[in-house]
């Protein structure tokens, strides 16, 4: 049995490297086939919002790495419900929210967890 990997991505689309090692995480445990969720917390949650123009602070547009989670067999993406609201924005299609106490909760289904 595989050994499941939950990435926790905390950090906005604009602060650094950060999110996109997240999603660069994902996508390659995708496509190997590794039990893999994806969880935004804090200000990752900025990943989710749309019509990002990542040319105007000189960042990579990480929406396209967003839109192919799917191809690579990543259903279990999720998103804080209070890290949304507390930066009004509303709850995306592309996750699933979360109450805050039920991260604990998913954070336990799975035997690994990294957090960027």
């Amino acid at each position: 049995m595989a050994k499941s990997l939950l990435v926790i991505s905390r950090q906005a689309p604009w602060s650094g490297p950060s999110a996109r090692e997240a999603l660069d995480i994902v996508l390659a445990g995708g496509a190997f086939d590794l039990p893999i969720g994806l969880l935004f917390l804090d200000d990752g949650v900025f990943q989710l919002a749309p019509h990002q123009d990542a040319k105007t602070v000189q960042q990579k547009d990480l929406s396209a790495n967003l839109q192919a989670l799917g191809l690579f067999g990543i259903d279990d993406v999720f998103a804080c419900s209070h890290s949304l609201a507390e930066r009004g924005l509303g709850v995306p299609a592309s996750a699933q929210p979360l109450a805050p106490d039920a991260i604990s909760q998913l954070i336990d289904r799975y035997n690994q967890v990294i957090t960027l």
